[in-house]
């Protein structure tokens, strides 16, 4: 069984280059890479600066994926929020919001569920996280240990594929083998490069993986809408679920 997952920093569907509102573009790159699930962060409800418009919601009917949970991470000053969101073509199940944030720095969290695919008669459930990282290294490494001992991932059997992706906000490239790489993940995005969109020099969106499950492929969307739409470039892996 194989299925594709795109991460996605959307940046409120603000353009990373010319500052503008504009969903629009967002749903056309994800549209354009035909994603199974949809990792997304930075994600809109309410807030004047994106016409107050429910972007999970939004998404979720444009792009025809139409199992979505969300969280609200921070609490706008004038009105709304932002944060993570999942979007599925496979039914979602337990969500969980698991606060990462560290004292005196920005509210950050995980969105933890469970997807469960289906591909003729064949069924599997597969554990997801979603994360946006903090801007400081030790902020990160904690974040990503208090994750990875949170009760549901923890007890994860090893039978069931699992997969933490979103913005790792990794400047330095060291969360893998220090963190990550210890607990038996993979790395399945590779050296691909997300930020900055317009011409992409760092690689602080990752997706890693363990279990009976393999990265196939992964790349970064450069379409000219995607270059426009965010800040960020989507990040793309297809993935083949063994049995």
């Amino acid at each position: 069984m194989r299925f594709r997952l795109l991460t996605y920093n959307i940046h409120k569907g603000i353009g990373g280059l010319d500052r503008r509102y504009d969903l629009a573009r967002i749903v056309e790159t994800i549209r354009h890479y035909q994603p199974d699930v949809a990792l997304l962060q930075e994600v809109d409800d309410g807030a004047k600066r994106s016409r107050h418009d429910c972007q999970v919601d939004l998404l979720a009917e444009a792009v025809e994926l139409p199992h979505r949970a969300f969280q609200r991470n921070v609490r706008l000053r004038t009105a709304g929020h932002y944060g993570n969101a999942v979007l599925s073509r496979f039914p979602l199940a337990n969500p969980e919001d698991l606060d990462l944030t560290i004292r005196f720095k920005k509210r950050r969290c995980a969105l933890i569920c469970r997807l469960k695919a289906t591909a003729g008669d064949r069924h599997r459930t597969i554990a997801l996280a979603n994360v946006h990282l903090g801007l400081a290294g030790f902020e990160r490494q904690i974040q990503l240990r208090k994750l990875l001992a949170y009760g549901s991932v923890h007890r994860t059997h090893d039978e069931t594929p699992m997969i933490i992706a979103g913005d790792f906000n990794d400047v330095w490239d060291n969360l893998g083998k220090r963190v990550m790489h210890p607990a038996g993940f993979q790395l399945g995005s590779g050296s691909v490069r997300t930020f900055p969109a317009a011409a992409p020099l760092r690689r602080l969106d990752r997706v890693f993986y363990r279990g009976p499950i393999t990265a196939i492929a992964s790349f970064a969307g450069h379409t000219s809408a995607a270059r426009r739409a965010s800040d960020h470039l989507p990040l793309i892996v297809d993935f083949e679920l063994r049995e």
